[in-house]
């Protein structure tokens, strides 16, 4: 008892013999029973009838700054009670700082030891590296990115939170299932893996075998309810043991050899089979104001960053040699600012793709994981095509709308947008969205890149903040470079970036 009185927190409990043949260290004292508060007890209790309030809201100590919203304290009870659970809340809820909070008091009561995130590419070091290091500063994170001998010597470098992208799973999957040490696998973006795919077939195989698998997702049905069948035969397999064939018929029914269509309540029945699960939006977050803005950053592709470190070097010339001044000072900056989007044109105005990856794949996510439908602002149209085109690869049902767009059509496109439940996404010039409209049927607005115009960038984000409004608003800025964080900070602020043009520069050349 003496070992983990250290580490625990006890409970006195009136001597009950049902307490004690089921809880085998339980510590008689006279007509007293100790037990240590844990979840396990906590939930063993329960099927006695016994009620404890959770473990890890009634002993852990919230590491970092934050003060956990109260979905979050309900997401740590679920994971710290559940081995195999599912967070299916949507984004901006906050499942990341609870999923490191989860882990951090299980290793604290020493019920687990270390943990494998396996996350998209796009969030490895600026969501979760960064999120480790400011909510659970006291652990040691690894990012396993690069060929396969530096995810391996990465690997085996111990650390307490491993973190790996799903292209990265075949390389490290026989050493992560060697490794009993690592006993907690949390996949983020679960429903990457609804088709039975080779990365799914190895998550399936690494999880099998680890007694921690937390599965995350803010979209679990992206396309149909049998989406969730593979994403169950990962975490929870006896919630659907059935075959596939036999679960999709139960949940759609055949129109022609073409199209199958849901069978009514095939929905509910889905989640069922995603259990025990957590879901919230953002309107549940009651301590979050109407309307949030926040960055969220991306790396840039090898020849973003190439093409960026050229463009930048001539700037910093042209300004120590006083040849760029305020009025050609916006088209050098125009220039860095298409380059962090993944498009630019070259002398000769052919569009150069820069391939930004990482980006779109992050704006794939965002997406998927709202509640409600999203608005993605798109300063270039260039660069409007290429979000288009990763849109549709992935199965997003996105519409778009430019200064080229007819009237009649754009004017369909907006009243389909608002009125029915065509469209998830809406792919705008802020220049047509600008004034007049009301889109209220979106609750998130995602900036791909930034403008200079405060006056647009306002009445641009006004399309969601009007009258009909019944959600909280979300206002997600993506961004690779300092100069793109700093003009949005402007923005934000009510400063108008157009005034400060040649300042901007003169920062983004000179890092």
């Amino acid at each position: 008892m003496q070992r983990w009185r250290r580490f625990l927190s006890l409970v006195s409990l009136p001597y009950d013999s049902r307490v004690a043949s089921l809880i085998s260290d339980a510590e008689r004292v006279g007509d007293r029973l100790h037990v240590k508060h844990t979840p396990g007890t906590t939930v063993l209790l329960r099927t006695l009838g016994i009620n404890l309030p959770p473990a890890v809201t009634a002993h852990y100590k919230w590491s970092g700054n934050d003060t956990p919203f109260d979905i979050q304290r309900k997401t740590a009870e679920l994971l710290t009670e559940n081995p195999r659970a599912y967070v299916l809340s949507s984004f901006g809820t906050g499942k990341t700082k609870a999923a490191l909070w989860s882990f951090d008091y299980l290793r604290s009561i020493r019920a687990v030891r270390r943990m494998l995130i396996v996350a998209p590419l796009s969030t490895l070091r600026f969501v979760w590296g960064r999120e480790v290091f400011e909510t659970t500063p006291h652990l040691k994170v690894n990012i396993l990115h690069g060929d396969r001998d530096t995810r391996l010597r990465l690997l085996t470098d111990l650390a307490d939170v491993y973190v790996i992208n799903p292209d990265g799973l075949g390389m490290i999957i026989d050493l992560v299932m060697k490794r009993n040490d690592i006993d907690v696998i949390c996949i983020d973006e679960l429903a990457m893996y609804r088709n039975n795919t080779k990365r799914t077939k190895l998550l399936r195989r690494m999880a099998r075998n680890k007694p921690v698998v937390w599965g995350m997702t803010g979209a679990p049905t992206p396309n149909a309810p049998t989406d969730v069948y593979n994403q169950a035969q990962i975490i929870t397999p006896h919630t659907c043991s059935m075959s596939f064939i036999r679960f999709r018929d139960t949940m759609m029914v055949k129109v022609n050899d073409y199209k199958w269509v849901p069978r009514k309540g095939a929905i509910e029945k889905a989640m069922d089979v995603l259990r025990p699960h957590v879901r919230f939006t953002l309107d549940d977050v009651v301590e979050l104001p109407d309307f949030v803005s926040r960055y969220h950053e991306v790396e840039m592709s090898p020849m973003q960053k190439l093409a960026y470190e050229e463009i930048r070097k001539h700037c910093y010339s042209a300004i120590r040699s006083k040849e760029i001044t305020v009025a050609n000072a916006a088209v050098a900056l125009v220039k860095l600012l298409q380059i962090s989007m993944g498009w630019v044109y070259s002398s000769d105005m052919s569009i150069l793709d820069l391939q930004p990856a990482a980006r779109l794949e992050a704006l794939v996510d965002l997406i998927d994981a709202a509640d409600h439908k999203v608005l993605v602002f798109v300063p270039y149209k260039h660069a409007m095509a290429g979000v288009m085109q990763a849109l549709q690869a992935n199965g997003i049902e996105a519409a778009l709308v430019s200064g080229d767009t007819p009237a009649k059509a754009r004017a369909e496109i907006f009243n389909l947008f608002q009125n029915t439940v065509k469209y998830k996404a809406l792919v705008a010039h802020h220049a047509v969205l600008a004034h007049g409209l009301t889109l209220t049927s979106a609750n998130t607005v995602i900036w791909y890149g930034p403008i200079t115009s405060l006056e647009l960038y306002d009445q641009s984000n006004a399309r969601i903040r009007r009258v009909g409004q019944m959600h909280h608003q979300l206002f997600i800025h993506m961004f690779s470079t300092p100069v793109e964080k700093r003009v949005y900070n402007l923005l934000i602020n009510k400063i108008d970036a157009q005034d400060q043009l040649l300042q901007l520069l003169e920062q983004a050349t000179s890092a």
